[in-house]
């Protein structure tokens, strides 16, 4: 039976402020940098008096989930530079990486860019960031790194998916996870930004990093694991669910019953490493209105975690017992988490961008800065403001 009690949490959420930090302890590139080196003698200056005076911010078209609420402040930013009328700030939103390349080109014709804030949406973008640099634009790539071409930004930005990568290793570990458990892993793509979050979380588990909370310390794990026992739980159930709901759920529509049975026949448990908040609406979607009720009862009979990241505030709702698919968690969950991953981080990133624009640059072309990221349970829940977008 579940051990999980409801807590009632407050109504009103107090929003977290996320400020700009280092690699907090994971493994960054080497040439990250914390904002306390000064500027590289390869930095580009700041365009001068040359009659240029766009910035330029390429993002997701606003459509659901957090690539949408990126993409919203986004838009909110650069209406708040344009009115503010030093600069001209241009949103263009697009649906894939090639149409980002065809807007690159679009931004160099025009002859008027100061500078380019970037959130590419995958690698297929890459060729868009590469005539940047050959035009001699300066530009931040933002979330998804692009590792051919990250040497070429003037600052790589995003969370710290190293450490929500380490935070839901921690935290799965601290639940009972040993090595030869039963774990299912969710990923969203195969860019940098499910590639760091399995890092960290291999590197949790090596025991080569710690999991940094700054408000609660550090945690180192609690057994080392070896390479091959960390490779059978990424070989093993997996899956990318291109960041949607839909993906998650058709995935365990397909799988669920198998895997229930094999964390059965193993134990009892079952661990699922979900890397983003509408993933793990999918599988409770699944559990909700397609699950048999001969998996169910076993499901309910397991221990069983879950994981997520992001920081939408339905979930958080799930968590505090105040959403319609709260009971449903409590029945078959033992518990839940979610990384703290605010897309408002995207206005953060073009607010730096102003900074350089203005001459206050403490980074050398390449370097990252990385946002430290939270879990955030039933415990804390109520501290948190999260996102409408599920």
């Amino acid at each position: 039976m579940k051990k999980i009690i409801a807590l009632a949490l407050a109504l009103s959420m107090s929003v977290a402020l996320v400020a700009c930090g280092g690699g907090g302890g994971s493994t960054p590139p080497a040439n990250s940098s914390n904002g306390s080196n000064k500027p590289a003698a390869s930095t580009p200056a700041p365009a001068g008096n040359d009659g240029k005076n766009t910035l330029y911010v390429l993002g997701p078209t606003p459509d659901h989930g957090w690539t949408a609420q990126a993409g919203a402040y986004a838009q909110a930013k650069c209406d708040e530079i344009t009115a503010a009328g030093q600069y001209k700030a241009v949103y263009m939103p697009a649906s894939s990486g090639e149409e980002q390349v065809d807007q690159c080109n679009t931004i160099i014709a025009n002859g008027d860019a100061v500078e380019v804030v970037m959130m590419a949406l995958d690698d297929s973008a890459q060729a868009g960031q590469e005539a940047l640099y050959a035009e001699g634009i300066p530009f931040i790539s933002f979330d998804r790194i692009i590792e051919a071409t990250e040497k070429y930004a003037i600052l790589n930005a995003s969370g710290d998916n190293w450490q929500c990568g380490a935070g839901i290793a921690y935290w799965l570990q601290k639940n009972g996870m040993q090595p030869g458990d039963t774990v299912v892993v969710l990923y969203g793509d195969n860019g940098t930004v499910c590639s760091r979050r399995q890092e960290g979380f291999e590197q949790f588990l090596r025991g080569e990093i710690e999991y940094q909370d700054k408000e609660t310390g550090n945690y180192k794990t609690t057994e080392t694991w070896t390479q091959d026992q960390l490779d059978a739980v990424f070989s093993g159930y997996t899956v990318v669910c291109n960041w949607s709901a839909d993906g998650a759920y058709n995935y365990v529509e397909q799988k669920f019953d198998e895997i229930v049975a094999a964390a059965k026949a193993n134990g009892g448990k079952l661990y699922i490493y979900s890397m983003d908040d509408e993933m793990t609406f999918g599988v409770l979607n699944y559990l909700e209105a397609g699950a048999s009720p001969a998996t169910l009862a076993d499901l309910e009979a397991m221990d069983v975690y879950i994981s997520a990241i992001g920081g939408m505030q339905e979930l958080y709702d799930v968590m505090a017992g105040t959403d319609d698919q709260s009971a449903l968690a409590k029945q078959y969950f033992d518990d839940m988490m979610s990384m703290y991953f605010s897309p408002k981080m995207m206005q953060d990133v073009i607010e730096t961008g102003l900074k350089y624009l203005a001459g206050d640059w403490n980074y050398e072309v390449g370097s990252g800065e990385y946002q430290p990221v939270w879990i955030v349970d039933a415990n804390n829940v109520s501290k948190f403001e999260g996102f409408q977008g599920h």
